[in-house]
């Protein structure tokens, strides 16, 4: 690509994980290089779109290991493993990706696990020809205000207010 773009996708809704990876699948079929980075998910159990893939050719994964969703980890804990998958995504990104998805970097960013003033430095520097998808609730205005692309999912419902339960293949 000759320029990427910012594209930010954010809100309360179900969908910006998903959005993002089959982004991937999208890229990956017309043979582009596509890097996910993941942030503030554990490692295992392994959701239904990592699992996969994790299979296809062209992709490559960093996943920060910490999940925060359901439980209360050490904070100091949560900032290094945050700050260890930026910095191996950012050394690998230069001249060898056309995507790269930083999956809930918008929560890892407005939790303070990484400094903004960091990531705002990082967009400004980025290589010119990557395309970047930042994914989670509560984008920063900084993040918005420089992308080209902003998509705000709604929640208007959700089976968690029924009762029910993640499930395996519909949410992870």
């Amino acid at each position: 690509m000759q320029q990427g773009l910012i594209q930010v996708y954010t809100g309360d809704g179900k969908g910006k994980t998903t959005a993002a990876t089959g982004l991937a699948v999208r890229a990956l079929g017309q043979g582009l290089r596509v890097l996910l980075v993941r942030f503030l998910k554990p490692a295992e159990p392994v959701s239904g779109e990592v699992a996969l893939l994790q299979t296809l050719p062209g992709i490559d994964i960093i996943t920060s290991g910490i999940g925060v969703i359901g439980r209360r980890p050490d904070r100091d804990e949560v900032i290094r493993s945050v700050a260890e998958a930026f910095a191996a995504a950012r050394e690998r990104i230069a001249g060898h990706y056309d995507l790269v998805i930083f999956d809930e970097i918008n929560n890892a960013l407005h939790r303070g696990y990484l400094p903004l003033a960091t990531f705002l430095d990082f967009l400004e520097r980025r290589p010119q020809g990557v395309e970047l998808v930042l994914t989670g609730r509560n984008a920063p205005a900084e993040l918005i205000a420089r992308a080209d692309l902003v998509t705000r999912m709604e929640k208007v419902r959700h089976p968690y207010e029924q009762g029910i339960a993640a499930r395996r293949g519909i949410e992870f």
